[in-house]
């Protein structure tokens, strides 16, 4: 079987084609770039509305397919921004009304669990999913995928481009952030805020913007909040991990790209005689390959949805979601 799916939860607009055997026949993705500021959730929708059947044409003629050849149509119902989930929504409704084939809204965190499942050797892992606006420990237990732990306040992307954006290193500065972290020498003092096993990041934001009022350079600020978050993220994750006994850790999000991160984990991991896993790049970020493939699973295990049933959520949470494939 085929399937095709649809990622617009943010800035991100995502055209994935898998096959039956989690190979990626297409991924092409377009993503909103503010000229100033950051996503406004109308404009990133219009943006989505622009090129998501571009999109489709670019990823059927990637894959070497036919939009006929395809079995299952899903897409990201949630969680996101109201105006991209609805404008992603009404283009799967419309290419699955048209091509009279099975339609499926998937949750987007989710997605990230099965497609790193799927195309690495992991079995049974704890994810530590590190996005812009969502973070998450989460792993399968009693029929769900469990969070075990969240951010209380914004995601650790969110914050990473909130920083960013003051400090004058521009919008989705998260790579900027890694590079200028490279020269960082001085950890600052920055609130370590674990509570429980949930974090909370915009306190740490506040403080590195005082200590960048104060004098202090770029690459120990960059460098200090690196350190900061990264090991409150490593933390709460190997927590969990002893909490549940498992022994294998999966990275998922685009915040998972940085090499600093992904060193925390692994060191932790092999501390605790546990592997990690880690997708190629392009599947860490939000991806509409990923949600192909999650539509998919979702559809060999029978679930099965009327367009009347596939309503968007912006809330729509990883533990409501009954899992019947696993």
């Amino acid at each position: 079987m085929i399937a095709l799916g649809i990622e617009g939860t943010a800035h991100t607009c995502g055209v994935g084609i898998v096959d039956g055997d989690a190979n990626v026949l297409a991924n092409e993705l377009d993503m909103y770039r503010p000229e100033k500021g950051g996503i406004h959730p109308r404009e990133a929708a219009n943006h989505h509305s622009d090129v998501v059947v571009p999109l489709i044409v670019k990823a059927t003629q990637a894959a070497g397919v036919d939009l006929a050849d395809i079995d299952v149509i899903s897409f990201s119902r949630g969680p996101g921004l109201g105006p991209c989930l609805r404008t992603v929504a009404t283009a799967a409704r419309a290419l699955a009304i048209s091509l009279g084939k099975p339609l499926l809204g998937v949750n987007h965190c989710i997605s990230h669990l099965e497609i790193g499942v799927a195309r690495t050797d992991a079995v049974d892992p704890v994810l530590l999913y590190a996005s812009g606006g969502n973070t998450q420990v989460i792993s399968f237990n009693g029929g769900r995928y469990r969070i075990f732990g969240e951010t209380l306040d914004i995601g650790i992307g969110n914050m990473l481009d909130k920083l960013g954006r003051e400090l004058g290193i521009g919008y989705y500065a998260g790579p900027t952030i890694e590079k200028l972290a490279l020269g960082g020498r001085k950890l600052l003092d920055l609130p370590y805020s674990v509570k429980g096993m949930d974090l909370a990041f915009s306190g740490i934001m506040t403080a590195a913007l005082t200590h960048h009022a104060r004098g202090e350079s770029l690459e120990d600020i960059c460098f200090s909040v690196q350190e900061t978050c990264f090991a409150m993220l490593t933390e709460v994750t190997e927590r969990a991990m002893a909490h549940i006994e498992k022994d294998e850790v999966l990275l998922g999000g685009g915040v998972v790209q940085n090499k600093r991160l992904r060193a925390m984990v692994n060191t932790m991991a092999e501390e605790r005689g546990a592997r990690m896993h880690v997708p190629e790049p392009k599947l860490c970020v939000d991806n509409g390959a990923m949600i192909a493939w999650t539509g998919l699973v979702m559809h060999h295990a029978g679930v099965r949805m009327e367009v009347s049933e596939t309503k968007v959520d912006q809330r729509f949470r990883t533990d409501e979601v009954e899992v019947l494939w696993r």
